[in-house]
């Protein structure tokens, strides 16, 4: 049950930091939102409005509170608990759209900024930025995959002032694919290697296969093959897709080289941030083995949603995921020291993957160079010396497929003594 509480002018309702699961909308009186901001490291404040909810994210997420809640004049606030708060969500259709876009919103900021540090956002129009996209998975013989942007780009944007280039890339790289067909190619060993890089990470379904089994849903499955391009980077955002068997690629073309952003598995959503705001597709999804999907679009979109709140609910769900992925990706990219910024790559992994003791301090990560260049957003050469250095000092040990951390402990007091060192 929903209980009303007064707070006192200079009270506080939570510290940035805390693990609370309760949810607060403002009644009557004057709430702050104090945080620090990840770029600047400046303080940044946000006042409540009468009505709002606040906690939201680290409440549905589970994850620390980002922000100090500071009762600057009396106050009487709504508390709820997440099951309290999701029963009022899914009766209020208003709420439920109001609530997804601002998070839409948020997600979308993060990304700009993240593109903006990574030197990724030129401002290109959406045909040359698909013809790149198309251009990075060629560089990486990825031929059908290649071929499908093509495809996308001719069919989305038929006027567009590359489509004769786009035409002869497509030409050349179709007689390539059909040469890999005849040698027995390279997807498949491409797409074995993705799962078991999947089947290596840590994920949590979003629980939303049980809402789509009923046969009404049938008419909205679509099956990809292997290589398959689903949606493409820059291409109008019209639909969206639930997940139902197979994996899922999310990558993304940085100054025309193809980055890995995610895998994803059955039961999770993509594509649903674009639908929202009628903006380009932020990265390119691939199907990695054969993937059985449900295809929504925007007409269907809110009715779906308000006539099943379990739906929305998962939605606001992977909005706060991501937020706090992001901001913790975006958290790396700020770091100017080169070293500072590779340990807390080496952080944010070890914060995905807790080990089971406590007090394990020599963890193994399923990561190579390359992908520790792309997380730290550095140049490969570079990373590669850094990473020489940890070796020569033994706090590392690099293999093919994975690197070791003789003590996480020793990578987060790097981020700590560099971080203290940049507030002198």
């Amino acid at each position: 049950m929903p209980k009303a509480m007064q707070y006192t002018k200079g009270s506080i309702i939570y510290f940035s930091g805390d693990r609370d699961e309760r949810i607060f909308i403002l009644q009557q009186g004057l709430i702050v939102l104090t945080s620090t901001d990840i770029e600047t490291g400046a303080p940044q404040t946000e006042h409540v409005k009468r009505g709002e909810f606040f906690g939201v994210k680290s409440a549905l997420g589970h994850f620390p509170r980002e922000e100090t809640a500071t009762v600057i004049a009396d106050s009487l606030v709504i508390v709820l608990n997440v099951a309290e708060f999701e029963k009022m969500f899914s009766e209020n259709r208003a709420v439920i759209m109001k609530m997804l876009r601002v998070f839409s919103n948020q997600l979308r900021a993060i990304h700009r900024k993240t593109e903006s540090i990574l030197n990724s956002n030129a401002d290109v129009d959406q045909p040359t930025g698909m013809f790149s996209v198309a251009q990075s998975f060629l560089e990486d013989e990825q031929y059908k995959t290649c071929c499908d942007v093509c495809m996308k780009l001719l069919s989305r944007f038929p006027n567009a002032s590359n489509k004769e280039e786009v035409a002869k890339l497509y030409t050349s790289t179709k007689r390539r694919l059909d040469m890999q067909k005849q040698r027995g190619g390279n997807q498949r060993q491409i797409a074995a290697a993705t799962v078991e890089a999947a089947e290596n990470t840590q994920g949590s379904p979003a629980g939303a296969l049980k809402q789509f089994s009923l046969p009404a849903f049938s008419r909205f499955a679509k099956t990809f093959e292997p290589g398959s391009v689903i949606i493409a980077e820059y291409e109008p955002g019209d639909s969206f897709y639930l997940i139902q068997s197979g994996y899922v690629q999310l990558v993304k073309c940085v100054k025309g080289a193809k980055k890995n952003l995610d895998i994803l598995r059955p039961s999770e959503f993509f594509g649903e941030m674009a639908i929202l705001e009628n903006s380009p597709r932020s990265a390119t999804a691939v199907a990695v083995d054969k993937v059985e999907v449900l295809e929504f679009n925007k007409e269907n979109f809110e009715l779906l949603i308000t006539g099943n709140p379990q739906i929305a609910l998962i939605l606001l769900k992977l909005f706060c995921k991501r937020i706090y992925d992001q901001k913790r990706r975006f958290r790396i990219l700020v770091i100017e020291d080169t070293q500072a910024r590779i340990a807390d790559v080496f952080l944010m992994f070890a914060e995905m993957n807790a080990p089971l003791d406590p007090n394990e301090r020599t963890m193994r990560f399923n990561l190579t160079i390359q992908d520790i260049s792309h997380w730290a957003g550095l140049p490969v050469d570079i990373v590669r010396d850094e990473i020489n250095k940890f070796v020569e000092k033994r706090k590392i040990e690099v293999y093919d497929s994975y690197i070791v951390v003789s003590n996480i402990v020793d990578m987060r007091r790097i981020v700590d003594t560099r971080a203290a060192l940049r507030t002198v």
